[in-house]
């Protein structure tokens, strides 16, 4: 289980947010601004809140008086916007990049997400589907317990958007752990959320629960 109850002050307001995820998909909702990818990036341990504390299972990411768990030790997958696939690395190189075994076996992973034509092809000679997918092949190959995706499908045509949503569902059921997911598509939440949580300011203004979101 992952818990968040955190505060951080911004320029613009307070970061002041309290919710909990099973092995489900959670989208934060909100208007650019609200907190999103701050919330993304504590998690992450690329930023430290103010005050509060992050769980995940039995590991404290952060706690009031304790010393932050480095990001290399949280066990958390990050999918950023813009995918931050390196240019001058092929597809294998980019999915192995930060692994501790450079000999490690991703057969099963890059089946999964049928990617394995691509391990010699770089970034720039794929598709925008295709760089998502090696993108989140980077995110799970390290076998994390939490994957966060920051806006992940902003930069796909409609019609790839929705095959890579699609595909995210299958992903959470066969990894089943928690997915947080930041967009600004009412569509896209709906369709991918297990939970919903709507931000307005660096609060949280509702939250609802969608238990068959994926039936």
């Amino acid at each position: 289980m992952f818990s968040l109850n955190i505060t951080k002050n911004r320029k613009q307001f307070q970061l002041d947010v309290c919710f909990s995820a099973l092995a489900e998909i959670v989208v934060l909702f909100g208007p650019s601004g609200s907190g999103k990818t701050t919330i993304l990036n504590c998690i992450a341990g690329l930023e430290q809140p103010d005050s509060g504390e992050i769980r995940l299972d039995q590991q404290l990411f952060f706690a009031d008086r304790h010393k932050p768990l480095p990001p290399q030790q949280r066990k958390v997958g990050y999918l950023f916007q813009d995918y931050a696939l390196f240019p001058h690395m092929n597809v294998e190189k980019n999915i192995r990049y930060g692994l501790p075994r450079k000999d490690a076996d991703l057969r099963s992973l890059l089946q999964v997400l049928r990617i394995e034509h691509l391990l010699a092809s770089y970034p720039w000679q794929i598709s925008g589907g295709e760089k998502q997918r090696v993108a989140l092949a980077r995110a799970l190959a390290t076998e994390p317990k939490l994957l966060l995706l920051d806006e992940p499908f902003s930069a796909l045509d409609s019609e790839t958007r929705k095959q890579c949503q699609d595909e995210l569902l299958r992903y959470q059921q066969i990894w089943n752990i928690p997915f947080i997911i930041v967009t600004h598509d009412m569509d896209e939440a709906k369709k991918l959320g297990d939970t919903l949580i709507f931000l307005e300011n660096g609060r949280i203004a509702a939250i609802e629960k969608k238990a068959l979101a994926h039936e």
